[in-house]
């Protein structure tokens, strides 16, 4: 079970980025990708079949994640996030501290 999924809101915990939130945009292994956070200057090259104009693009770059901690807008902190199987056989994240379940 993965702890940060897709849509969840993160707080950088280490590296140039650290402090920054955002929503991450994919999981991809060990790395994920955060919005507007890690941004990075890619140079393309014009694709006419693709719709798509040449030149500097500034996009998101991954970050490990080992790297981002689960946001709790309860306590406006990042949190850790464990595991609870509830009595119907499902399992759902829950944040460490209070235990309060992140799933519905």
């Amino acid at each position: 079970m993965n702890r940060i999924r897709k849509g969840d809101q993160v707080l950088v915990i280490a590296g140039k980025n650290k402090g920054q939130r955002g929503d991450v945009l994919r999981v991809d292994g060990d790395r994920v990708f955060v919005s507007n956070v890690n941004l990075v200057k890619r140079h393309t090259k014009p694709n006419p079949q693709a719709q798509q104009a040449g030149g500097i693009v500034e996009r998101e770059a991954s970050i490990h994640i080992s790297n981002v901690q689960l946001f709790n807008p309860a306590t406006g902190k990042g949190e850790r996030v464990g595991a609870k199987t509830l009595e119907d056989g499902r399992k759902v994240r829950v944040f460490r501290s209070n235990g309060e379940q992140l799933d519905a």
